[in-house]
């Protein structure tokens, strides 16, 4: 009772066209997919300037003069502290 029929929605396209005429409402679809198709193009960009500027920023050289040395991380021994100064003769102990 609820839900629309087959007939229901027959009959609601019918309206439909004898109010906006065939020509019209094909132009309005055609508009869409026109504006589908544009916003595709567009996202398709995006993702190819994102790809060129990722290629660019892999072929800037980087000191390729020497090739970089790994990092030596092993820990060094403490050195032993160093003696602590003298004190001044206007110091107090």
């Amino acid at each position: 009772m609820g839900g629309f029929s087959i007939w229901h929605i027959l009959i609601f396209a019918i309206i439909l066209l004898l109010l906006f005429g065939g020509n019209r409402f094909s132009s309005m679809m055609g508009d869409v997919a026109k504006g589908l198709k544009s916003f595709k193009a567009g996202m398709a960009d995006d993702e190819d300037e994102k790809k060129q500027r990722f290629e660019q920023q892999r072929q800037i050289p980087r000191n390729e003069a020497r090739p970089q040395e790994p990092i030596d991380v092993t820990p060094r021994p403490a050195e032993p502290a160093a003696p602590p100064p003298p004190p001044k003769d206007d110091e107090t102990r």
